[in-house]
Formats: C-alpha cells, structure tokens, sequence
C-alpha cells in the first residue's frame, strides 16, 4: 500500500512542478523534459533488465548445483540459530535459509551481481511458502529490509569511483561507510523485530552482538592496513570467497554424483524467466523516478533545506551530499551519478565529496530492491516493507552524515 502511494506521489508532484513552472516562468520545455525521461528510464528499465539476464542465468544455475548438492542445506544449518528467529516462517532446513545467507554473504563482500539472483532465488523460496501469493510475508519483509539497509564489509565500487576521481585516498571513506552501513542494518533489524513481535531473546542478542563485533573488527583491520592496499586485498578476498563458493558447490555436486552440467542448464533456465518477469516492475519504478526528478521538485527540496539550515545557524557543508542521499532509495545509477557530479564540482577530496560517497555506501537502493524482488514472485501488496527499509536508509544517512564529520570536518 505505502510503495502504491509513493508512486502516485511521483506522478503527481512531477505535474504540479511541471504546471508550476509554466503558469509562473513560461517554461514550456519541461514537459518535454518529463516526457523524454519517461521514454528514456523505461529503456532504461529494459536495459536493467536485459543485463541481469546473463547475470541471472549464471547464478540460479549456480544456486541450483548448490541446492542439488545439498550445500545450501548445509549452510542454512549453520546460520539456523540467528535466521530461525529473524523468520520464524520459515522451516528449519529449507532451501529459502541457505539462498538467505548466500545474498546476505554476497552484499557484504560488494558483490552486487551476485547478490541479486540470490536474493531472487531467496524470494522464489520464501513465495512458495506464502499462501496469499499476491501478499508479501513477515519473512519476506524482513529479506527486503535486510537488503535495503546495505550491510557491506568490503565497499570495492565506492573505492574506484574515488580512485577514478583522483582522490589521494580512495579508501578514506572505508570505515565511515562501515560504521553507517552497519548501524542502518542494526536499526532496521531490530525495529523489524519490535514490529513482527519477534522475541529477542540471548541467541538473537548475541548474533547481533557478533555482527557489530564482526564489523568493528573489519574496521579495525583495514585501518591498520596501507591505504593503497585497502582496495587491493579487498577486492582479491572478495573474489576468492566467491569463486570458492562456486568450485564447492560443483565439489558437492560430484561427491553426490549428479550431472552437474544438466542442473545448471535447469537452474539457468529459471533465472531467463525471472529476468524476463522482472520488467514490467522495473519499468514502473524507473519511469517516475525519472519524471520526479525531470520535474525539477529533487532541486527545489534541496535548495529549500539548504536554506533552512543556515537561517537555523548550523553548518551547511552536508546540505550538497543531499541530492545523493534522496536519489540513493530511488536509483542507484541516480546517486551513483550525484556522488560523481559532487565530486566533479568539489573535487574528490572535499568534505562533502567524501559524504557523499559515505551516504552512498551507507544502505542499498531501496525501491530498486522491492520492484526487483517482489515483482520476480508476483506480489503487489508490499504492505509495510517500504516503511522499514526507508527507516534503515534514514539511518544510513544520518549515520553517514555524523560519521563523516567525526572523520574529515
């Protein structure tokens, strides 16, 4: 219900914007502006898409070999005393924990591509649980916000985007989106529990415990480590866990003697018809992002809390790290773009080219993950998913924000 308003609100604020700037300044073109984005984003849409076909196809054959193999299995006992209680509705051993622990591992190493068609793989599990098909369940909504808030040990994109800049430390914002990343995430976990009522009992507390400690000791680590090789040794561990993962999953394969080869073509197969799904819901999402931003309401909002913290007496350098922070729930070519012209006009080392790029990290791309995985399994009532994960993006930014001055102001 909220994601249907929010994108009838999209629509609506981008025509009053339209119709105000032509009744008040004459301005005719931004109607075709509106309309060539609506045009564009929904190319765009397809393009989305048409890419996460290769991607996808890789991966759920991938995911396949692992289920048949019964590693999955195995990796959803290992993690079953933490995501028993986070979803409840699901059964001890069901494929839908071990493809849950692949994309959770996956997101906190930076693997983007990996992740999602394990998340769709997660979501077809979960969706063949759920008896109301067209509803989001409990453990469905807590996946997404999960998702949404972004935990991140190793964030290798935000790295390369400063090193292309020509920061003279690309990995400065390491620790600062660290830390956002992982109070977002924490946030988000927790408020989901009070709202679905789950008991928070020793177990929950101690993962939870052990996720922040997991996260100060990575921090810790790579600030110890010389800045050049931050990314370095980053991107090299990251890799490696990941192709590991595939060369034990073809491992588990052969011990059980299954035809390893035919199993991928059959998981594969599952990730065309995903992507192909996965359109209509993508193209809806895009086109009025697209035709709110076309509108010129993202710029109006900005400049008017810019000028609101200054006539409130207090420092204004965050206000220009802003344009990222509402873009990244939207899209996250968006605020990957914004961070990029922030840095462009500011230079990669300025203080709020820094935030920026920390804001970035900071959650995942909010509405991006629910019109991906609620439309890869049918479901239109969303019910209070966007609230949540919208809390843990607000987090993430707030975070982001303090963060970044304790660091660099």
């Amino acid at each position: 219900m909220i994601l249907n308003w929010i994108w009838i609100a999209f629509f609506g604020i981008a025509f009053l914007m339209a119709m105000g700037r032509t009744l008040f300044w004459g301005d005719l073109d931004v109607w075709s502006e509106i309309m060539n984005s609506s045009f564009s984003q929904a190319a765009f849409a397809f393009e989305v898409s048409l890419g996460l076909t290769g991607v996808l196809t890789l991966w759920m054959g991938i995911m396949k070999i692992g289920e048949r193999a019964g590693v999955i299995e195995a990796m959803s006992r290992l993690i079953s005393p933490f995501f028993s209680r986070l979803f409840p509705g699901i059964p001890k051993g069901h494929p839908a924990m071990g493809a849950i622990f692949m994309n959770v591992s996956a997101n906190m190493l930076g693997l983007d591509n990996a992740a999602t068609p394990m998340g769709l793989r997660a979501m077809q599990e979960m969706q063949s649980l759920n008896d109301r098909k067209d509803t989001a369940t409990d453990a469905m909504i807590m996946f997404l916000v999960l998702n949404s808030s972004g935990l991140c040990l190793i964030p290798v994109s935000i790295m390369m985007y400063r090193a292309q800049g020509g920061a003279a430390n690309p990995s400065d914002v390491f620790i600062p989106i660290l830390v956002a990343t992982g109070i977002a995430t924490l946030v988000g976990l927790v408020a989901l529990c009070l709202r679905q009522r789950i008991r928070m009992d020793r177990v929950l507390w101690s993962w939870l415990g052990g996720i922040a400690l997991v996260v100060g000791g990575v921090a810790w680590g790579f600030s110890r480590m010389p800045a050049d090789d931050v990314q370095r040794y980053s991107t090299f561990g990251a890799n490696l866990i990941l192709f590991s993962v595939i060369i034990l999953f073809i491992a588990g394969g052969i011990r059980r003697r299954i035809r390893v080869y035919d199993v991928f073509i059959e998981g594969a197969k599952d990730g065309f018809r995903t992507a192909v799904g996965i359109i209509p819901y993508l193209v809806a999402i895009l086109v009025a992002i697209g035709m709110f931003r076309a509108s010129g309401a993202l710029d109006i909002f900005t400049g008017a809390v810019e000028r609101a913290v200054a006539w409130l007496g207090l420092d204004t350098q965050w206000v220009g790290a802003l344009p990222t922070m509402l873009m990244k729930p939207l899209s996250g070519s968006g605020s990957c773009a914004m961070m990029l012209d922030v840095m462009k006009a500011n230079g990669a080392d300025a203080f709020v080219s820094k935030l920026a790029a920390a804001v970035r990290g900071s959650t995942d791309t909010t509405f991006y993950i629910l019109a991906v995985y609620f439309g890869s399994v049918g479901v239109s009532k969303t019910r209070y998913a966007a609230g949540y994960a919208l809390l843990a993006d607000l987090t993430g930014a707030v975070a982001a924000i303090f963060t970044a001055y304790i660091f660099f102001s």
